[in-house]
């Protein structure tokens, strides 16, 4: 059964926001008391945060689709709709968060670093809202914006100060074993481990973490063995142990090509040559180990290497090594810029920016209107209600839509399309000479896209006629 996993896709769903409410004021001897519907409340956000109880991602891999809640829809008498609840989901020091492109959208390290993988949609507005001195009860509401959605990766990288590399069954889960508190698989035959295990050593006044990464063979790098999966964990480590095994059984492997062949496996991995390195000969205890460790170390510290000789069975070479790795990692630490208290910077769009372009479409022969508020604006408008579809007409109007068509060439009748291409409304655009409240009729109604109504014309023409009867009668008197 898996319990380590390190890198998961996980599909986030943001809460919808809630509709808002169209409703009028009605009360005794007060029938039409005012527009009075409330807006809609605010969908959930997932958030993910970091928490050091949490180790690993293994909760995610069981269950990789989250989504939080919606926001609820506004009510009559001005009641507002409940904003959904934000959805919190803890995740291990050293999180990379990715797209599905492979690009890094955040690296949280630190406790409580956050980051907001789907933003909530906002609620939309009631009509108690929508009034204005022109627009005094508005028939209709706008709807909630459905929240944001899609996938992204989270890798876990492992933020230890020391990391142990080397072949498999070198000794790397033996020694972490002795110098610290972690109690590792350890077996006599390779890929005993299958995970990176991390341990925390006392030396002296110096606290610091080592880990040990499993895996790694000749082709690590492009993916064989365990390598490529648990190459990222040496990322964040100040410095790297090669771990050499003395006592090797297999004849055609010797320490220093074994240390040749992991070096040139991190060099093929990149982004690791600024990092401080030490050798340790490990297996020591065995006398054919001890006797090859002296006429290689030599050879190792004529090329700039730290050697030590080290033996987890017996216990022996371990204070000077952890010694000499509480140094290198409070150097390190000395070295690194101190990190200042978060900052929230507010960055607020510029005041004369449309926020929008206008692109004509040349194989489906529209022009595509793409930009944050009008997209909004049309995915908050209920079509089905002209008044709310006129009110969609002036936003835009006003927003310099119509100029940017006229501008971009666009003629009467030609093809509109707001929003992405798998996803936008298409309308035949027709240039407006007159916006506001101005040219609304009945409530609920906008007679740009009103047809003849009858019935209504055969009451005008009767009252025509009867107010034409009236004049004659003063005029002429009876008959």
């Amino acid at each position: 059964m898996t319990t380590f996993v390190d890198r998961v896709e996980l599909h986030v769903a943001a809460g919808n926001g809630g509709h808002g409410c169209a409703s009028v004021h009605r009360e005794k001897f007060k029938p039409l008391g005012g527009p009075d519907g409330g807006n809609g409340g605010r969908g959930g956000d997932v958030i993910l945060v970091v928490d050091q109880s949490v180790t690993t991602l293994l909760e995610y891999h069981h269950s990789p689709h989250r989504k939080a809640t919606n926001g609820k829809p506004g009510e009559g008498g001005n009641r507002s709709g409940k904003d959904g609840q934000d959805l919190i989901l803890p995740v291990p020091d050293g999180t990379v968060v990715l797209d599905k492109k492979g690009n890094v959208l955040a690296d949280l390290v630190g406790e409580g670093t956050t980051f907001i993988a789907a933003e909530g949609g906002r609620g939309g507005l009631g009509n108690a809202a929508l009034a204005s001195a022109r627009r005094k009860a508005p028939g209709f509401a706008l709807l909630g914006v459905p929240g944001a959605d899609g996938d992204i990766v989270l890798e876990l990288k492992t933020v230890a100060d020391v990391a142990l590399v080397g072949y498999p069954s070198a000794g790397k889960s033996s020694l972490i074993s002795v110098l610290s508190a972690a109690k590792p698989k350890i077996a006599d035959y390779p890929f005993t481990t299958l995970v990176p295990n991390l341990g925390v050593v006392t030396a002296g006044s110096t606290v610091y973490t080592i880990a040990d990464v499993p895996g790694l063979i000749p082709g690590a790098s492009q993916g064989k063995g365990l390598g490529l999966e648990f190459l990222r964990h040496v990322e964040r480590c100040s410095v790297l142990v090669h771990v050499l095994d003395t006592a090797t059984l297999e004849s055609e492997r010797d320490p220093v090509s074994d240390l040749d062949i992991i070096e040139e496996e991190l060099k093929q991995y990149g982004g690791l040559d600024d990092r401080p390195r030490i050798v340790v000969l490990n297996k020591i205890d065995i006398p054919d180990g001890k006797e090859l460790a002296d006429m290689i170390r030599p050879e190792l510290e004529e090329r700039g290497y730290q050697v030590f000789e080290a033996s987890a069975v017996a216990r022996t070479g371990l204070k000077e090594l952890s010694f000499a790795l509480a140094g290198i990692v409070a150097e390190a630490r000395a070295a690194k810029p101190k990190e200042e208290a978060t900052r929230i910077v507010i960055r607020p769009k510029a005041v004369d920016d449309a926020g929008f372009t206008v692109v004509f479409d040349e194989v489906n022969e529209v022009y595509r209107v793409r930009g944050e508020k009008p997209e909004r604006w049309v995915r908050q408008t209920d079509f089905n209600i002209d008044e709310a579809v006129g009110y969609l007409a002036d936003r835009l109007s006003r927003l310099g839509v119509e100029d940017a068509l006229l501008k971009a060439g666009a003629h009467a009748g030609d093809g509109v399309a707001i929003g992405p291409e798998d996803n936008a409304v298409v309308f035949d655009w027709e240039p407006t000479m007159m916006a506001g409240a101005e040219m609304l009729g009945r409530r609920g109604e906008d007679h740009r896209f009103e047809a003849p109504r009858p019935a209504a014309q055969r009451r005008r023409d009767r009252g025509a006629e009867r107010d034409e009867a009236d004049q004659e009668f003063k005029e002429f008197g009876p008959f």
